[in-house]
């Protein structure tokens, strides 16, 4: 008990850090819902399918900013390592009012490791983007990402679950001084409906790193999820 403690101690104490240190008043803020669907079946042994919609919306929830779907395969190697690989589809509204197209194609690594009453998940992955194909002004050229994601959550032996979560961006195919670009940190619950139905709701700060006139995001997310 008091290893866990001491771990949870140096998660949050990480993750309000990330937080104060770095400012949250930049050129523009808005405040932002995210809604998704997930559907999981298992294909054979090991190996599974995943599906999600999702619709997120800013302009301080007044427009669909972001619609995406997205398909991919998991492989779990064993009860600590999985693999993934995903394709989406996104339409990203523009300022113009017109929807870019964009297709990303990403692979994730997850590792695993409980230990109670938390349960610690690092996911570390690689994507790349293209987007307006034949019609964007550098012919579709993709960007390159490497994203971490830490995630503790709190397994009280009831059907929900608290959880904090910080994820960090990095963007590989230009030069750049300085390692992050971006980062989301979350706070959230999921409730499980029953054995193969759960909930998701949280509150999340995404922003800008490294620039003089960070962006920053004030979300709230909720998520459903249908597990075969």
């Amino acid at each position: 008990m008091v290893i866990t403690r001491v771990y949870l101690f140096i998660f949050l104490t990480f993750l309000l850090s990330i937080l104060l240190c770095t400012p949250i008043f930049g050129q523009y803020k808005d405040a932002g819902l995210w809604t998704s669907v997930n559907f999981e079946a298992r294909v054979v042994k090991k190996l599974s399918f995943n599906l999600a919609e999702e619709v997120r919306f800013n302009e301080n929830i007044t427009e669909a900013g972001v619609i995406f779907t997205d398909v991919g395969l998991s492989y779990k190697i064993n009860k600590h390592f999985q693999i993934a690989g995903n394709y989406r589809f996104t339409q990203r509204r523009k300022t113009d009012d017109y929807y870019s197209f964009r297709h990303r194609f990403y692979v994730d690594f997850k590792y695993e490791k409980k230990i109670k009453p938390f349960q610690f998940q690092i996911r570390s992955r690689v994507q790349d983007e293209y987007a307006d194909i034949g019609r964007a002004l550098d012919g579709g050229v993709p960007e390159y990402y490497w994203r971490n994601k830490l995630t503790l959550k709190w397994d009280l032996d009831k059907p929900f679950m608290p959880y904090f979560s910080l994820e960090l961006f990095s963007l590989l195919n230009y030069p750049r001084s300085y390692a992050f670009g971006g980062m989301r940190a979350s706070a959230g619950v999921e409730y499980s409906l029953s054995k193969h139905h759960k909930l998701d709701a949280y509150y999340m700060i995404q922003k800008e790193l490294n620039t003089s006139n960070p962006e920053t995001d004030f979300v709230i997310g909720v998520g459903y999820a249908y597990k075969l």
